[in-house]
């Protein structure tokens, strides 16, 4: 995170974002464009007998659909390619891997702190030239940076997500007479209206800390600007900086009154990301809550329940935080890296590079991939075609997930850091100024460990 090549990491500042996402609710997608990306790799090339594994922090629904995608490879080249489960944080996890000289061949890396640290540790193998071709076909010039150290490429970005969205419950809208709010304030008015009419209106997936980072830094960004989330995110600014104050008192409007949160503080804190969505699309127009906040990859979590999406689900972009602030996007993603410097490792980096491999898992849903040649029609519906299409019409123009660019043992760490200072916020929301403190003591010592390498 500390390179001169880094490029502009950043919530995905999609200004066209609220007008696609309205065209998408209301069913209105493009036709789609051929793929038009070099062809996909692998389709000749034996890998007969070749035993290849992937470690991953999947489970679940997006575990079973990335093992679809691995079987297609399979089927093309002949390898074996077994998937690894790994505990988070998967840095810790791989370090342990490589130190029983046992490390997996390839890993998905869910944070751009983590890409960089692996690198630092000289974990990760240097891209191929088949890989680099199909990352210059495929890929904007700002994701392939999001995959380097120091000019070196390593990692294919073959996830991403739009971590800006706010779903909701149309049942529960309908009822209340709720529209879809365009600013922060509106969303408090729409918030209490739906608490009036006997629903509780927020759904928080406390329990998991990253959810609470990603509240933050979407208030963060449109709130501050880029140009302070750009300092911030790279510890340039203090986290006891006053507009680390505005952003946390902004977020206490919300997460300090407990009738507007499902379950309360206590309730959200002991709710999981992925019931935190299922609950609000569970039980008709008396769901637990009519709103979570979260990426494209709650779609995933709503096929778990009877809701269709686009009838039952809608969703609108996070609402614009401040009189000069935009609506903002944050984006996040997970890259492919080899730490084997095998002919099935690189060859597998070339497939999830390619639109073939992105197709796979866009056709089941809850996946939103930034490579630029993947055919729109591949999403399952016209919401996340039109969220995906805004993606890739936003270029380089984007930034990344604030906490992922960030030392891994204070921006991705269960209990630990920015995840834990965030829960204890929920919990205790008139405490900014020691919220701030904590942060701040807990950032300096990681970025000072991580400087030493």
């Amino acid at each position: 995170m500390r390179t001169t090549l880094r490029p502009r990491r950043t919530a995905v500042t999609l200004t066209a974002l609220t007008a696609v996402a309205a065209l998408a609710l209301a069913g209105c997608g493009g036709d789609a464009d051929k793929d038009k990306g070099e062809p996909a790799p692998d389709r000749d090339l034996s890998l007969k007998g070749e035993k290849i594994e992937v470690a991953a922090v999947w489970t679940g629904p997006e575990q079973e659909n990335f093992t679809k995608v691995l079987k297609e490879f399979e089927k093309r080249t002949g390898a074996t390619v077994t998937f690894v489960p790994a505990q988070d944080p998967i840095v810790n996890f791989l370090g342990t891997k490589i130190a029983g000289g046992a490390p997996p061949d390839v890993a998905m890396l869910p944070q751009v702190g983590a890409i960089q640290q692996a690198a630092a540790q000289k974990w990760l193998k240097p891209v191929a030239p088949e890989v680099k071709s199909q990352l210059a076909a495929n890929y904007s010039r700002g994701w392939q940076e999001l995959g380097a150290v120091d000019g070196t490429q390593y990692g294919v970005y073959f996830k991403a997500a739009n971590k800006s969205l706010v779903w909701y419950n149309t049942a529960v809208f309908e009822g209340a007479g709720a529209s879809e709010p365009k600013t922060w304030k509106e969303f408090l008015g729409t918030a209490e209206t739906i608490s009036a009419s006997g629903v509780t209106p927020v759904s928080v997936g406390g329990a998991d800390g990253w959810t609470l980072t990603d509240w933050f830094e979407n208030v963060y960004l449109s709130q501050a600007g880029p140009a302070k989330y750009d300092q911030l995110a790279k510890h340039e600014i203090k986290w006891t900086d006053p507009s680390v104050a505005a952003a946390l008192k902004t977020l206490a409007e919300l997460f300090g009154k407990p009738a507007l949160i499902a379950g309360g503080p206590t309730g959200a804190l002991q709710t999981e990301y992925p019931a935190s969505v299922t609950q609000t699309f569970t039980g008709g127009d008396q769901p637990k809550g009519a709103m979570v906040f979260e990426g494209d990859f709650a779609a995933v979590n709503i096929a778990q329940t009877k809701a269709e999406i686009g009838k039952d689900a809608k969703v609108f972009p996070f609402p614009k935080v401040g009189d000069g602030g935009t609506a903002p996007v944050v984006t996040a993603g997970d890259a492919a890296v080899a730490l084997k410097d095998t002919k099935g490792a690189q060859a597998l980096l070339a497939f999830l590079a390619s639109p073939d491999a992105a197709k796979i898992w866009a056709a089941e849903g809850g996946f939103l991939s930034p490579n630029k040649n993947l055919d729109p029609a591949a999403y399952p519906n016209d919401v996340q075609r039109e969220i995906a299409k805004a993606l890739i019409g936003a270029g380089d123009d984007f930034r990344f997930d604030m906490s992922d660019q960030m030392p891994q043992s204070f921006g991705g760490t269960p209990g630990k850091g920015e995840w834990k200072a965030l829960q204890d916020f929920l919990k205790n929301p008139k405490d900014v100024a020691g919220t701030q403190a904590r942060l701040e003591a807990d950032a300096a010592k990681a970025y000072k460990a991580a400087a030493k390498g």
